[in-house]
């Protein structure tokens, strides 16, 4: 339909409505046929540019004939919705609206309800369909002012929180700058202080230098007038003069005291500038200086066991599996003999059995990162039994997890268990870190109960009670970082040796206090424990 915006373009000039077979003269200008022609029988020029038209019949522009009808219609349609809107009649059989169409939601009339466009649809009078819909809508308001009042307390609370989080954000850009402020000022006194001590050393040598330099060009300048007075001496033919000229000038000395060399007292100082380890070690040393002055540090976890199966060395840091088995058997040839030596070099050390398979004490704490064992090569010959395996207290044999021997020397697969540790030191609020070394141990867990880090020789993978997630990375940590933080129940696990985040997870069923958990699988032997760092 041609709308209004363009309906005046299709006005004829002459009358002023709309074209009825109109016609485009040679000069462009439009006419209705009828219009055109009255004017043309008195003059033959366009009468808007006065340009001359030829006397021939005009052709009818059937471009604007079409465009004109659709405007024509147009403008019916428009006149007919404002007859219909005054009088609210159907648009389309302009009868009386009288009824609501529930299914489409409109008005309609009586021939709309038997028209097939609304066969099978609701209707209901127009006075009933308003009251049930404006209680609809009171009810609807109602609602909406709650809703209303909702949001706005939820707007309320977001411009809340991007408040606090800016003012947190702030805080803890303060917190940042001040922490990397101390850090700096350590180093900046540190770099001050080996500066100064570098500069004192420079100045002590170049001291010993000096003295030596003006020992030395002493020593030269007389030599070199001891080689004029020898000069002198030596021009005098006459014995008697020659002697008396060289026991005047040298007070009696005899020539091989005056000659005598005198290098030993005249060495060069050489330079000897050295600041030891800060010399070649100087970042190490200075972040090993930094670790008794940040805080917090890492938490100094002291492990407990109440296993049989894993040993907690002496001061609370490693863990070592030691199966009940290990105590009561050994492997012995059948001459009662054996090499002790080769037990040594396997990785068993520092527990001595004495009795009858009985321990003594389980020895030493191991250091960070390094192996312990355990020395079985101190057993009495009552208490030697021919293989491995043995019987524990409810019967059942048990074995070595690396295998058991047999006969020929080689060994069997037995099947390995897990054990369960805590640390003794426990969380309720606040952040906490630790680290572990884990080494190359097989198999383990680290984190707190029902929230930790699984490796099982092959893949990592986290654990809580309702999940687990496989998690792919390249490098194979041998220490392992843990961020507890208990405000909001979120764990992190970081590679140690290079601060890289592996995984973060969060459970809020996380119930406190908290203590680290560690889960290992029971080997024999086993030399590489378990362990946690302390700085």
């Amino acid at each position: 339909m041609a709308s209004a915006l363009y309906s005046q373009d299709l006005t004829c000039p002459i009358c002023w409505t709309i074209f009825t077979d109109p016609v485009t003269l040679t000069c462009g200008h439009s006419f209705c046929r009828e219009c055109i022609t009255d004017v043309l029988s008195s003059q033959h020029r366009c009468p808007q540019c006065g340009t001359a038209v030829p006397t021939e019949r005009l052709p009818t522009s059937h471009i604007l004939k079409s465009l004109a009808e659709k405007a024509k219609e147009a403008e019916k349609v428009k006149k007919r919705k404002e007859k219909a809107e005054v009088a609210e009649l159907c648009l389309e059989h302009e009868e009386k609206l009288k009824l609501f169409c529930v299914t489409d939601q409109q008005l309609a009339c009586i021939i709309c309800r038997d028209g097939d466009t609304h066969e099978g649809h609701k209707f209901k009078p127009i006075k009933e369909a308003a009251a049930s819909l404006r209680q609809e809508l009171e009810k609807g308001m109602q609602n909406l002012c709650g809703d209303i009042l909702f949001k706005q307390g939820l707007a309320n609370t977001q411009r809340d929180e991007i408040t606090k989080n800016k003012e947190k954000s702030q805080q803890l850009m303060t917190q940042i700058f001040r922490q990397f402020e101390e850090m700096h000022q350590f180093l900046r006194k540190r770099e001050d202080e080996i500066k100064n001590e570098l500069k004192h050393k420079e100045e002590d040598a170049a001291e010993k230098m000096r003295e030596r330099l003006n020992a030395i060009e002493t020593a030269l300048s007389e030599s070199r007038q001891l080689e004029g007075k020898l000069t002198s001496v030596l021009k005098i033919e006459d014995s008697a003069r020659l002697l008396k000229s060289w026991t005047e000038c040298n007070s009696r000395m005899s020539p091989e005291h005056v000659f005598r060399p005198k290098a030993n007292d005249l060495q060069v100082v050489n330079t000897s500038l050295s600041l030891g380890p800060y010399e070649s070690h100087l970042q190490f040393f200075i972040w090993k200086e930094m670790l008794q002055v940040i805080q917090p540090r890492a938490e100094l976890l002291s492990l407990k066991s109440n296993s049989t199966d894993i040993t907690v060395s002496d001061d609370g840091r490693s863990l070592f599996c030691t199966p009940e088995s290990n105590q009561a058997s050994l492997f012995y040839s059948s001459d009662d003999d054996y090499d002790t030596e080769s037990y040594q070099n396997t990785g068993y050390g520092r527990s001595i059995l004495t009795g009858p398979g009985k321990p003594q004490s389980f020895g030493a704490s191991a250091q960070l990162g390094q192996n312990r064992a355990y020395d079985w090569h101190a057993l009495r010959k009552s208490g030697k039994p021919k293989s491995f395996g043995a019987t524990t207290r409810s019967g059942q044999n048990r074995a070595f997890d690396q295998g058991t021997f047999t006969g020929s020397g080689q060994t069997q697969a037995s099947s390995s268990t897990k054990k369960h540790v805590f640390s003794v030191n426990e969380f309720s609020s606040g952040q906490h870190y630790w680290e572990i070394e884990v080494g190359h141990r097989d198999y383990w867990e680290l984190g707190i109960k029902d929230n930790f880090l699984k490796y099982d020789g092959k893949k990592y993978a986290t654990c809580r009670p309702d999940k687990t997630t496989e998690l792919e990375f390249g490098d194979r940590p041998r220490k392992i970082g843990i961020y507890l933080n208990c405000a909001s129940k979120k764990l992190s696990f970081y590679d140690a040796d290079n601060m890289t985040r592996i995984h973060a997870m969060s459970s809020p069923l996380m119930s406190m206090p908290l203590s680290a958990y560690f889960n290992i699988r029971v080997r024999a032997p086993d030399p590489n424990p378990l362990t946690v760092c302390w700085y």
